[in-house]
């Protein structure tokens, strides 16, 4: 702890970043997920806020509606844009596609900005899953490296600090730097 800020680290990954400590919640039991790259947050008179929940991101139900849930105090988002927290999607191009042309940002996890093993990793949170933050760490967690040149779709690619995930034999989908966003 320093000044307003905590320094974390994730349950899901060991991550380790900071946050403020306002944002901090001891004990959160989440009951859906976000479904889309970026979804609008409402105020209580359901008025469209500058706020967006990322994809994946995880909440908690207060209330609902016709139309919306309250995730937080006076703070809405649609129902169109959630799903349970134990939906998994089984069509793994759906979610990949979700962020075609967003810009690239070492580091980055959102639809502000994503690198090539946030992708990767997000495709695998969102079903619930496991996969580590960075490539070194996913080239070792993957069981089965192959070093053949004919690809079909499913297939996770890695080579010098940099992964993709195969669409098919001919195409791939990754987060390009040199492109400055996702391809």
């Amino acid at each position: 702890k320093k000044k307003n800020w905590l320094k974390i680290k994730t349950s899901f990954d060991n991550y380790i970043g900071y946050i403020k400590n306002e944002n901090y919640v001891n004990n959160f039991k989440p009951t859906h997920k976000i479904i889309v790259l970026k979804a609008s947050i409402f105020d209580k008179a359901k008025k469209r806020t500058k706020y967006f929940l990322t994809f994946a991101s995880k909440i908690s139900i207060i209330q609902k509606n016709k139309k919306f849930i309250e995730f937080e105090k006076n703070r809405w988002i649609e129902k169109i844009n959630i799903k349970k927290i134990d939906y998994v999607e089984k069509n793994y191009l759906k979610v990949l596609k979700l962020f075609l042309n967003t810009k690239y940002i070492w580091g980055g996890k959102t639809y502000k900005g994503i690198d090539c093993s946030a992708i990767l990793q997000l495709l695998y949170y969102y079903n619930n899953k496991f996969y580590p933050r960075d490539t070194r760490d996913q080239i070792k967690y993957s069981t089965k490296i192959d070093e053949r040149r004919i690809f079909k779709k499913g297939d996770v690619i890695f080579w010098k600090g940099h992964v993709a995930i195969s669409i098919n034999s001919k195409k791939l989908i990754h987060a390009y730097g040199p492109e400055k966003k996702v391809l």
